[in-house]
């Protein structure tokens, strides 16, 4: 697998995960605008160089890709006004946020061993 398809990979567990727990926000991964796709590329690429970090260390890889990129703190998801309700440290996250960080992580940990 290439970190494309593994960052496809994550992008659509994490689809499902938020739609486990009613939110049904986010595209398929055809349809998700570039940004997000690079994003995930990011965080699998910084998961991949980092297998024994914490699940933390990843949200911490994206906050601070959100961060470089003009991301702030804002209470809804806003693509336009790129600010986002998880832009806080991990410690701060709800528990079901959380479970994002080791879903995405469990997931890379599974597929990294096919990279290509």
């Amino acid at each position: 697998m290439t970190v494309d398809q593994i960052a496809k990979t994550c992008h659509e567990a994490n689809k499902a995960l938020c739609e486990a727990l009613g939110d049904f926000s986010q595209v398929p991964w055809d349809d998700a605008p570039q940004w997000q796709k690079d994003s995930a590329v990011e965080g699998v690429e910084f998961n991949i160089a980092n297998p024994k970090a914490p699940a933390s260390a990843s949200h911490d890889c994206w906050l601070t890709e959100k961060e470089r990129t003009g991301w702030k703190y804002g209470m809804v998801k806003d693509a336009e006004k790129k600010e986002h309700p998880c832009f806080v440290p991990y410690e701060e996250l709800p528990v079901e946020q959380q479970a994002k960080d080791h879903l995405f992580k469990s997931v890379v940990a599974a597929l990294s061993c096919l990279a290509t």
